[in-house]
């Protein structure tokens, strides 16, 4: 046997020992890793179903929400809402060549098609159905809130009118943009789709914070809650910042 071969035989043993050790943390850490994540999701899931706040301390007496719930009412309604804003994003990405238009219609597609995600995994989750039981119309879960009544506060478009909630010309809920507006806004190019992008836009996310300020009161699931005061404190901001660009444009919130 050769001075090498020696060496290498004398190594040997150490390294595989090293190495057995280096295996042992490896799946220690991977089993640690797996086993934060189970919990995370335990936890976040309980945290949708109302078992919990997500403290680790459960609460027996809350339950998974009813159809005819405000937490199931507001998610469904939402959804619906949303998916408007994201439709109207892409309109006007495709009409514009405005790098702060895009911007924002590409944060508002990104945030509320996120968010839509979230509130239809919550109505699979709770195992309730995607449309109003017994014929119940839009918003109708928010009447208990007073000053957000049902069908309360129309979109601000003409051909809307006092129609929100009703669904004249396609116009479902508060602050939504009804067909006519949509086919406008796929006619219009530059400044002027810009213009009217921003105003549909502001009118819709005026009528989503109505939504979300009523499920910060009513719902009862503590995710979904803090999801709907997420959405009110996100959408006012953008409020704001889209006031400022109609001023840049010479235009201004319609009435």
């Amino acid at each position: 046997m050769t001075a090498g071969e020696r060496t290498v035989g004398a190594e040997d043993p150490h390294a595989l020992v090293e190495r057995r050790k280096t295996r042992r943390v490896r799946r220690a850490a991977g089993a640690a890793v797996a086993l934060a994540l189970l919990f995370a999701g335990a936890a976040t899931v309980a945290s949708a179903r109302g078992d919990g706040d997500g403290s680790g301390a459960g609460d027996a007496s809350v339950r998974v929400p009813g159809a005819s719930s405000a937490d199931a009412g507001f998610a469904r309604d939402m959804a619906v809402h949303h998916q408007q804003a994201v439709e109207m994003s892409f309109i006007v990405r495709d009409r514009t060549d405005d790098e702060d238009v895009r911007r924002l219609a590409y944060d508002i597609a990104n945030t509320q098609a996120n968010q839509r995600g979230m509130l239809l995994g919550w109505l699979d989750l709770w195992e309730l159905p995607k449309v109003a039981p017994g014929g119940e119309p839009p918003m109708a879960w928010m009447a208990d809130t007073g000053g957000h009544e049902h069908g309360g506060h129309g979109s601000g478009g003409t051909e809307a009118g006092s129609g929100a909630g009703s669904g004249a010309d396609g116009v479902l809920m508060a602050g939504m943009a009804s067909r006519s507006e949509l086919a406008r806004l796929n006619r219009l190019d530059g400044e002027r789709a810009e213009v009217f992008f921003l105003q549909l836009m502001t009118d819709h996310h005026k009528g989503g914070v109505d939504m979300a300020e009523a499920c910060a009161s009513l719902c009862s699931v503590p995710a979904e809650q803090r999801l709907a005061r997420g959405m009110v404190e996100g959408q006012q901001s953008e409020l704001g910042l889209m006031r400022d660009m109609l001023a840049e444009r010479g235009a201004e919130p319609r009435p």
